[in-house]
């Protein structure tokens, strides 16, 4: 936590795509976040805009800025999933500029600034690194599964969703935290670029990991955080969403995982998979999410979590009640409430 950082969203601090700032935002043991760099939210806190709450972190209009407000800065964290993975133009330029002052970068696009001849120059020239979190794991690195999860007893709860985008991570994040609270050792599993970012000590970056080798880096991080730390609980970071026809996944946390427990995210706004009604199937039913795991995977789903974004206070409210109704269970508002409800559904399962 002595290593301090910005994080860059390019003004889209306020915006769903920045949701890697928004995870850095609310808490990181990796680095020192120290300030953001984002002229639409200049002069605010970064807290306030991300969930209203102010954690004394200022955003900047540019670099410049930052540098002459702040004290020094060791890295740049790039904040924001562009589409495709992609670095945009605009987001080089200003890459460049952190380069040229000395302060290295951590990428967690697809596009990698290690394959950039200038990049690599750059950082060279003023002793800077260059991390591209997403690069994939060298072949010796990566694990097949080999039925070595059979040996964990911790129970493991796999926080899924009905699509991407949705706060799984956050979700599973704050049940870590709230079970440590309650007097649990309680670890997490990441799955994602974030996930790292945060400090995640076990764990993968799922999509860049290839196909053939998932399951076996599912286990391999499960086993190695039970064998190294014996917790009582272990959650897991789930992506995307087990019908969503542009990135299926889940199955492996549930089945290649033996996660027997599920705790469901679902964000009653959107109707479409990835928010595309264009070229986008509408999101099944929750109620059926729900059979489809308890009935395919012989999971149990223990509560589901709503992503309120885009409705008004009243109609989460209303949409809490109404899927309470509907599915005879708990359904909970993470950042509104808290998940301490959940934790209490989990007396009887974690054997402390």
């Amino acid at each position: 936590m002595d290593i301090n950082a910005i994080v860059l969203t390019n003004g889209q601090l306020g915006q769903a795509r920045a949701k890697t700032a928004h995870g850095l935002i609310r808490g990181t043991s990796r680095y020192k976040i120290i300030g953001v760099i984002d002229e639409n939210s200049a002069g605010k806190d970064a807290g306030e805009v991300v969930d209203g709450q102010n954690r004394n972190i200022p955003v900047f209009a540019s670099l410049n800025d930052a540098i002459t407000q702040l004290p020094a800065i060791n890295y740049c964290l790039i904040g924001v999933a562009t589409k495709g993975g992609v670095l945009p133009s605009e987001i080089k330029s200003i890459v460049t500029n952190v380069l040229q002052h000395g302060i290295s970068v951590v990428n967690g696009l697809h596009e990698f600034l290690n394959d950039m001849p200038d990049m690599v120059q750059l950082a060279k020239e003023n002793n800077a690194q260059l991390i591209d979190v997403r690069r994939p794991k060298p072949r010796h690195e990566l694990h097949f599964w080999t039925g070595q999860i059979r040996t964990v007893t911790c129970p493991r709860v796999a926080v899924l969703g009905t699509d991407c985008n949705m706060g799984k991570r956050t979700t599973a994040r704050f049940l870590t935290e709230a079970c440590r609270e309650a007097g649990w050792k309680a670890e997490m599993i990441y799955t994602g670029q974030t996930g790292w970012m945060q400090g995640g000590k076990y764990g993968f970056v799922f999509d860049s990991t290839p196909n053939d080798f998932v399951s076996g880096e599912v286990e391999h991080a499960i086993v190695s955080c039970f064998e190294q730390e014996n917790p009582d609980v272990m959650f897991i970071e789930g992506q995307s969403a087990l019908r969503n026809p542009s990135g299926p996944c889940g199955s492996e946390f549930l089945l290649s995982g033996e996660a027997r427990y599920v705790v469901l995210q679902h964000a009653p706004a959107r109707k479409y998979f990835d928010d595309n009604e264009v070229i986008a199937s509408p999101i099944p039913p929750v109620s059926s999410e729900i059979e489809l795991i308890q009935k395919f995977y012989g999971a149990t789903v223990l509560a589901v979590t709503l992503n309120t974004q885009g409705l008004t206070p009243e109609q989460s409210r209303s949409y809490q009640q109404q899927y309470a109704d509907e599915l005879g269970l708990p359904v909970i508002l993470p950042l509104e409430d808290g998940v301490s409800h959940i934790v209490k559904l989990l007396e009887n399962i974690v054997k402390k």
